[in-house]
């Protein structure tokens, strides 16, 4: 009894030096989450690198078939510009669950024991509804690149460099990502207490205009087609949000 007595006292005093780090230290976790999850970024961004080509071909179907053309490059580095920047997006995309992974891993230590038990839920929510957002962002882009090459009309033809279109196809990959994460901050907000679910239900319309504003200066294509197959997924996302806060009894 006095040995698991002492084990316990030895856990606390543990977690209560783990809830007690000094600035250094932190900033100490800090610079090894950072450093870690730049290396994937850089490992991701390698394997992009090298399997350019089939990407690029793979990225740019929808332009070919409806223009029947290849994009096209205007200066003499532009080419191995537009390498570097497909990489680094897709190295980005790539990393994106170590770089959640390791934001729990710094968030974690400050959590209470209640509040930890939600912390895998969240990282494994985050990744999914990324990698959602861009493949939702994925099936809009052929609708948007008709209207947006339709929009000029017949005396306008396009020939589309490719730093311009590859720019904007994983520009609405991140944003159409890092706008599905938005039930993450409302479940944060509800499980912080900062509001409730019965104030959410108030301001739906609100919600809704909101939504369908902030997908209007997001979306990189500026089209309505992008804008609406945004701010409709957001808003069902924020119903949810609330029948998951009902349930948690938020």
């Amino acid at each position: 009894m006095a040995r698991s007595a002492e084990k316990e006292k030895k856990k606390e005093k543990k977690g209560d030096d783990v809830g007690t780090m000094s600035v250094v230290d932190h900033l100490r976790e800090l610079r090894d989450r950072i450093i870690w999850s730049l290396i994937a970024v850089a490992i991701g961004t390698t394997i992009v690198f090298i399997f350019f080509t089939p990407l690029v071909h793979l990225l740019t179907a929808p332009y070919r078939h409806q223009t029947g053309k290849a994009l096209i490059f205007t200066g003499p580095l532009e080419a191995f510009i537009v390498r570097l920047k497909v990489a680094a997006y897709g190295g980005l995309i790539l990393a994106s669950p170590i770089v959640f992974f390791h934001l729990w891993r710094f968030i974690t230590p400050g959590l209470s024991p209640n509040e930890k038990r939600y912390a895998v839920p969240f990282v494994v929510s985050a990744v999914v509804l990324f990698l959602g957002g861009c493949v939702v962002a994925a099936f809009t882009l052929p609708a948007a690149l008709k209207f947006l090459l339709a929009v000029g009309g017949k005396d306008v033809q396009p020939f589309l460099t490719a730093n311009s279109y590859l720019a904007l196809v994983f520009l609405m990959a991140l944003a159409f990502g890092v706008s599905f994460e938005f039930p993450i901050l409302m479940m944060f907000l509800l499980l912080a207490r900062v509001v409730h679910t019965s104030q959410l239900r108030k301001i739906r319309k609100y919600a809704f205009l909101g939504i369908v504003v902030f997908a209007a200066v997001i979306t990189p294509s500026q089209d309505p087609i992008s804008l609406f197959a945004m701010a409709i997924p957001m808003y069902l996302l924020y119903e949810a949000s609330i029948i998951i806060g009902r349930i948690l009894k938020r």
